[in-house]
């Protein structure tokens, strides 16, 4: 499968699905239904809005591992991930975070969705978590054994964090093309709701063929910027109340989005 086969429009948006904290996580309130309740009615919204695909994420279950996720997390994620994919029409990703591209495989292919997304996916980056290595290798050797065709799109110098030895994003971008087997490249602000840098942009586009995906900062106001460089765009934060990637979707927000879009 290709990025191309994904979606039905020229340049897709994909919204996130912030999911509220999990069992496990400092912040969960006990609550599962709740959880998958609370998704569901977003991601109505993203369907009455025209959104073309949804990425899944534990983006409150913070401080997040560095490494693999533990089994309750995963099955919380499998669990309310398979009530968007019965409910949405398009692509369904999944983003496990900080960077368990297994646990996010796993679950992609148990609950039919389409896409992962990996924040380090080769090299080596200092992050919050402190230091995260790819594993592209493990990744893409479990997507064969399980006979998936889950596309990967990989982040190149993911928000958050700074890659180990500060390589030039040009070299990084060859790395995940060609050494890393990625599907797509995500670029991204130094920070979550950040802007990317036009530049490098530009720079990752010169270094690959791959489909590019504007990984945080879209609103109308730069739509005009972004959307001649890029292929497709993640959008979280600006879909919230008051943009602020902590709150709840407000559908005015997205209607605004897509009518600029359009």
């Amino acid at each position: 499968m290709k990025f191309s086969n994904l979606f039905t429009t020229k340049k897709p948006v994909i919204a996130c699905i912030h999911l509220m904290p999990l069992p496990g996580s400092p912040l969960y309130e006990g609550n599962m239904e709740s959880v998958i309740k609370t998704a569901l009615a977003e991601t109505e919204i993203f369907k009455r809005q025209g959104i073309e695909g949804l990425i899944v994420e534990n983006f409150r279950d913070m401080p997040f591992y560095p490494g693999s996720l533990p089994a309750a997390t995963v099955a919380a994620m499998a669990s309310v991930t398979r009530e968007i994919v019965k409910s949405f029409p398009g692509p369904v990703g999944i983003n496990a975070l900080r960077n368990d591209a297994v646990a996010a495989l796993s679950i992609a292919v148990a609950t039919g969705a389409k896409f992962i997304r990996v924040n380090v996916h080769t090299g080596a980056a200092v992050t919050d978590q402190g230091l995260i290595q790819g594993k592209a290798h493990e990744t893409l050797r479990l997507r064969e054994s399980l006979k998936s065709e889950v596309l990967i799109f990989a982040d190149v110098n993911v928000k958050h964090a700074t890659p180990l030895g500060n390589r030039r994003i040009e070299l990084e971008t060859r790395d995940l093309t060609e050494r890393g087997l990625a599907d797509a490249i995500i670029v991204s602000g130094d920070r979550t709701g950040a802007a990317a840098n036009v530049m490098d942009i530009d720079k990752v586009r010169q270094n690959t063929h791959l489909p590019l995906i504007l990984g945080s900062g879209a609103t109308p106001d730069n739509l005009a910027i972004f959307l001649p460089k890029t292929d497709s765009m993640i959008v979280g934060s600006y879909f919230k109340k008051d943009g602020n990637a902590a709150n709840r979707v407000e559908e005015k927000r997205v209607k605004e989005f897509m009518n600029k879009l359009h």
